[in-house]
């Protein structure tokens, strides 16, 4: 009797739940630094220019990386499995180190750049391995890798509200976790709609903004992320500041739990946009998405010191829509870029994308110097409109009828 036919759903199944675990205990060691920020504070006076380090050094590092990656064309080039492991290894040893060192110094800023180096064959290279197993799913899938690190992203903000964790205990889990998921990637398999390039091609490298369409793709990718990873790295500060003229008591603690569910919030928005996006297109999604979350970026300033149950209903859905249409950008890079570069093309928009979040991050206190939060949020918030502008101009190309099997 003949062995029964592979179930290729089974297997699908089983390599991006395994892939999913995978790439947040690989991204551990990239959160545990918001979290070691918040826990040193409780225990030691450290400057906010030192504490600033401990999180823009390992982005710096994950720009040189990306960088790095996409001019030698890694992603394409080689198993996916074994650059994400290599990278999660590396990535671990780093950590670990860093439990036996003080909290800030030279040599720590050296090791959280290398694991931002390291970084970038973890993130890109997971979207990567989730798009070979895509089939009318794509932006489900690269939906539930962005959920997943949306809630990963959020948990510093729980530990800050909760306190009494060692920072070094941070670094030590984190760096087991990272190893841990090295080794189990490789239980993985590649899904049947990979093509890997031949040789090093450095073309490739400058597809991402000579071929108009996926040029359009990344500009609204760049709208996006001007506006989320400030708004991430700067709505505990408004919001406490907001519930202190409101009245509210302990107004730091409940900061911390709110800024936490907005986040988190963005679980929703990755599932239900990659949905939405596979049904009735990405430019559509992305549009709404980036118009709603710009919208209440806007109308966030101007409710400083109103009623907490004014300012958290608009906060909870900017989180949910400003992660809607995350996932969606690199989907369709996927779509509309050449097979055999996808994985350079999707590391050079995560490269850009960082790179422009270190720029708006460091912006929004000299903006609320000079006018307050609502200047501030509403700086950030020309990115998704102008987002929506290079969406819409994507949406009227006829490449455009390449993304979510036609439905643009």
């Amino acid at each position: 009797m003949a062995d029964p036919a592979p179930n290729p759903y089974g297997a699908k199944f089983r390599s991006l739940a395994i892939l999913l675990v995978c790439e947040v205990g690989a991204m551990t060691v990239w959160f545990s630094s918001a979290s070691v920020v918040a826990t040193v504070k409780q225990t030691q006076a450290v400057s906010e220019q030192a504490a600033a380090l401990l999180t823009s050094s390992l982005q710096a590092g994950f720009v040189a990386g990306t960088i790095l990656s996409a001019l030698l064309s890694l992603a394409d080039r080689f198993d996916p499995r074994r650059l994400f492991m290599g990278s999660a290894l590396v990535a671990a040893a780093a950590t670990a180190w860093l439990v036996f060192l003080p909290p800030t110094g030279p040599l720590v800023y050296a090791l959280r750049f290398l694991t931002g180096m390291c970084m970038a064959g973890v993130y890109p290279v997971g979207m990567r391995l989730a798009a070979t197993w895509a089939r009318g799913d794509l932006g489900l899938l690269i939906g539930l890798l962005v959920g997943a690190l949306t809630l990963g992203s959020a948990s510093p903000h729980l530990l800050a509200a909760s306190g009494g964790v060692d920072w070094r205990l941070v670094y030590a889990v984190a760096a087991g976790c990272a190893a841990l998921s090295g080794l189990a990637v490789l239980l993985c398999d590649i899904g049947p709609h990979m093509k890997r390039a031949a040789r090093l091609d450095l073309s490739k490298f400058t597809q991402a903004w000579r071929d108009p369409a996926v040029r359009l793709a990344n500009l609204g990718y760049l709208g996006h992320m001007w506006e989320l990873y400030a708004m991430w790295a700067w709505l505990a500060v408004f919001l406490q500041a907001s519930f202190s003229l409101s009245g509210m008591a302990d107004a730091g603690h409940s900061a911390s739990l709110w800024t936490f569910a907005t986040v988190a919030a963005g679980v929703f928005g990755a599932w239900g946009g990659g949905v939405l996006a596979d049904r009735i297109g990405r430019t559509a999604v992305t549009i709404v998405a980036m118009a709603t979350s710009a919208a209440c970026a806007l109308l966030m300033g101007w409710l400083l010191g109103a009623s907490p149950w004014v300012v958290i209903p608009v906060a909870l859905v900017w989180g949910v829509s400003v992660i809607a249409d995350s996932a969606q950008f690199s989907a369709s890079i996927a779509e509309l870029g050449d097979p055999a570069s996808v994985g350079t093309l999707l590391t050079v928009q995560t490269c850009a994308g960082f790179l422009l979040t270190l720029v708006s991050i460091h912006l929004v206190p000299d903006v609320v110097a000079l006018a307050g939060w609502p200047g501030a949020f509403g700086m950030l918030a020309i990115g998704p409109l102008l987002g929506c502008v290079a969406m819409y101009r994507l949406r009227q190309r006829p490449q455009a009828l390449r993304l979510a099997g036609g439905r643009r």
